[in-house]
């Protein structure tokens, strides 16, 4: 890329600085696999040492500058007594990533102006008041750099996460991997992770994970005298019997019946008397499973993923019952009739149990769902669930172990039959296991994977980045159960409490005051808006009606995610905390930057 366009879309770049360090290692002290939470610039500038990004290797004498995508592995090996250098974290969005995973490394002709930059920044980097000048020297730091990177010609690598990925499967297939446990190793959300991954490869992280280590488990059984179980427990798998399953699912037999056919297949392909008279192949079957590591450290025995579902089920009954009543009414009409006027009433009433079902509309259609369903499963909406009178079979592990669940008044009992089906996409053994009779889905691309098992309906959470406010919701889910009245009859009761809590406040916050709601991640802060947000911001400032402070007001989506040192500038004269992520929350109030923020310090 031509340098002028670099500098152009630095120029459009949205650059967070995360940290600027000064790190001195010594000789035997060594840096190794290293994943780069975030993008980098490293400056050596003393001593030596082997440094290697990825599958390049580099040796570092005095001076040299490198760069680096996150989800890279840096090992720094000191060769010399001492090994000092300076390190920056940022974080750049643009609608050309590319630009920012790149990596490259060279020596600089102007050393001293890259060092006396980077250096600058580390000497004012705690200093609140000097973070406008920090980036403004970080921008000096970009472009002195591209000047020396287009002098010299230096080769830039693409960094591909996908391969990194994959890289990092092969050396810990044995552990139990997860898609949050690999979101969490490369500082990437679940789903970007695995958008990205299936754009390289075509599969997700853990579909490949699954393939890997049952090739490897296919090629020990023919390789090795080793037994099913020491060999499902080297790929990853600890428990024998999911081990086999899995393994059928995807090779069409169990492991012991593979081992003994191909060794019988190879005896035969040696035996010069033997010649093939047919071409035909065995067809193997590949169903998808996902999440594969549920079970890892479980006794549950064998899983039942894959078992004709209810829709299958009842397609092929109504079809048998179609091929009888055809057969049936071959007969005479006469008998036909007298024996249908004769049990009129029987005949209403088993027609009555397969017509209930009702038909509910979504964003990709009608939908056919039981009228009454019994054995509900969903990935949001527990709260409106239970207020409707439905104790969901199963649910997300976050809508498990959110922070209000104490003030709700929830039976313990009730909460403890409510299995945990993991994140997004939902546990999709268990799920299985578990025998729905209704999904609700919040995320698009995961309803596919939810109708193989079960009647679904997709009810959007999210918007873009907005959301629908908690009584919008409450009405949209009543819907699906034809439990509208229920929903008004509670909502009827909320606004009269609302009605009351307005009456209380009346007062408290004077004119020209202002209020904020935030909620902490262990990632970023989250700033809510007046409008479209979530957390209780629909009602702070939609139903109580307090005033937002004018960055909620501005906001074009839901929310704002910034770091915690420019939350103060965030916030209004009373703050309003959600509690999701307990630990994180605390973390938070425990800092020196909440506990001087005035509405804090005003109690």
């Amino acid at each position: 890329m031509h340098k002028s366009n670099q500098i152009s879309l630095w120029d459009q770049a949205t650059v967070k600085l995360l940290d600027v360090r000064h790190i001195e290692m010594v000789q035997g002290e060594t840096l190794q696999k290293y994943k780069i939470p975030a993008n980098i610039f490293l400056l050596s500038i003393h001593g030596s040492a082997q440094v290697q990004l990825d599958q390049s290797e580099f040796s570092f004498t005095g001076f040299q500058f490198l760069h680096s995508g996150k989800g890279a592995t840096l090992n720094i090996v000191p060769t010399s007594k001492k090994f000092v250098y300076y390190i920056i974290y940022y974080r750049a969005w643009i609608h050309e990533e590319d630009l920012f995973q790149t990596q490259y490394c060279f020596t600089p002709d102007s050393p001293i102006l890259l060092y006396n930059k980077i250096q600058m920044m580390y000497q004012k980097w705690n200093e609140q008041e000097e973070r406008l000048n920090i980036k403004s020297l970080f921008y000096q730091l970009i472009h002195q750099q591209l000047k020396e990177l287009h002098r010299k010609e230096t080769e830039v690598k693409q960094t591909s996460v996908a391969v990194q990925v994959i890289t990092y499967i092969q050396e810990y297939y044995a552990a139990p991997i997860t898609l949050d446990s690999l979101a969490e190793v490369f500082n990437f959300s679940a789903y970007h992770l695995s958008s990205l991954f299936k754009e390289y490869t075509g599969m997700s992280p853990i579909d490949y994970l699954i393939w890997f280590r049952l090739d490897l488990a296919a090629k020990l059984l023919l390789t090795t005298n080793a037994s099913v179980g020491e060999i499902s427990a080297s790929v990853g798998y600890k428990d024998v019997y999911y081990f086999s399953r899995i393994f059928k699912k995807r090779k069409g037999v169990s492991p012991a019946h593979f081992r003994t056919r191909e060794i019988q297949r190879h005896k035969v392909a040696e035996n010069p008397s033997n010649f093939p008279t047919s071409s035909i192949f065995e067809h193997i079957v590949q169903p998808y499973i996902n999440n594969d590591n549920h079970y890892h450290n479980t006794d549950k025995g064998e899983l039942h993923m894959f078992k004709m579902t209810k829709s299958q089920t009842t397609a092929a009954l109504l079809l048998c019952g179609s091929l009888l009543l055809s057969a049936c009414s071959s007969g005479t009409g006469t008998a036909a009739k007298e024996q249908s006027a004769g049990n009129g009433t029987v005949n209403q009433t088993k027609s009555e149990e397969i017509l209930k079902t009702r038909i509910v509309s979504t964003p990709k259609g009608d939908v056919e769902v039981p009228a009454e369903p019994k054995r509900v499963a969903s990935d949001q909406y527990m709260g409106h669930l239970l207020r409707l009178g439905i104790v969901p079979i199963g649910v997300r592990t976050f809508m498990l172990d959110e922070g209000w669940m104490e003030k709700a008044d929830i039976p313990k009992e009730t909460i403890e039959k409510i299995e945990d089906l993991g994140n997004f996409p939902l546990n999709l053994e268990k799920l299985t296991m578990l025998d729905p009779d209704l999904i609700i889905g919040s995320i698009d691309e995961n309803i596919e994977q939810y109708e193989k098992i079960g009647p679904t309906v997709f009810l959007p959470y999210w918007e873009g980045l907005t959301t629908a406010g908690p009584l919008d919701k409450f009405r949209s889910v009543s819907k699906i159960f034809g439990k509208e009245k229920e929903a008004e009859e509670w909502i009827t009761e909320y606004e009269q409490r609302v009605a009351e809590a307005k009456s209380k406040l009346s007062g408290v916050i004077k004119e020209g005051e202002t209020v904020s709601v935030v909620s902490f991640s262990e990632k970023a802060v989250y700033v809510l808006a007046a409008k479209g947000g979530n957390y209780g911001s629909s009602t702070i400032y939609n139903m109580l009606q307090l005033p937002p402070t004018e960055n909620a007001k501005n906001m074009a989506e839901g929310f704002e995610s910034i770091s915690l040192e420019v939350l103060p500038e965030y916030l209004g004269d009373y703050v309003f905390v959600y509690n999701g992520d307990a630990d994180a929350t605390n973390k938070a109030m425990e800092s020196n930057i909440w506990k001087g923020i005035p509405a804090v310090k005003n109690g």
